[in-house]
């Protein structure tokens, strides 16, 4: 794959039709939303790693072991 500056890529943009930046504005939102998306379940996964590690107790010697 050929490497491509953004200047260049902008000004490519640029030459394109109507249509064709309705297209690729389109895509580049549907990728977005993608990458959103997988963000926030990587987010939701380390959460619940998280929450394997948990413990609730509302008793105080109990939890003062947990300290140390």
């Amino acid at each position: 794959m050929q490497s491509i500056s953004f200047n260049h890529l902008v000004e490519q943009v640029q030459q394109l039709a109507i249509d064709e930046k309705q297209v690729l504005w389109e895509l580049l939102e549907k990728y977005l939303q993608e990458e959103r998306r997988n963000a926030i379940y990587e987010s939701y996964q380390e959460a619940r790693e998280v929450e394997e590690h948990l413990t609730f107790s509302s008793d105080i010697e109990q939890l003062k072991k947990q300290l140390q």
